[in-house]
């Protein structure tokens, strides 16, 4: 279940049945389940990806990266993963869709912050 033990007893004082907090659990995953695949299916089959990466001695707002690969997984209502450019990679912890043309990923370390990508630098 999505929901804490904490959440849940919460949620039946306000009134919800079992049955209904399990349902919202249930959407919770689900949702976030397309989320993943969704952000996935935005970097399917691109060799170069465009960002708002803030990179040492780079003077330039949007960054150019040559992807390899996105391989997202999704636990409750985290998604994870790792995102590998052609000469490094970092681990992913969080993202969501913008709009058809541009993604946020939140990258774990050496970025640690919200990043956005797009297919071309007039989308950023």
């Amino acid at each position: 279940m999505h929901f804490t033990q904490r959440e849940q007893a919460a949620l039946r004082d306000a009134g919800l049945a079992q049955d209904a907090i399990e349902a919202a659990s249930d959407a919770v995953v689900e949702a976030t389940k397309e989320a993943a695949d969704d952000l996935e299916a935005f970097f399917a089959g691109r060799e170069t990806v465009y960002s708002d990466m803030d990179i040492a001695h780079s003077s330039s707002e949007i960054q150019e990266h040559t992807l390899d690969y996105v391989d997202l997984y999704t636990h409750a209502d985290d998604i994870r993963g790792y995102v590998r450019f052609d000469s490094w990679g970092v681990p992913v912890e969080g993202g969501r869709v913008l709009t058809d043309a541009k993604v946020e990923l939140t990258l774990g370390p050496t970025v640690d912050g919200r990043v956005r990508f797009a297919a071309d630098r007039d989308a950023l």
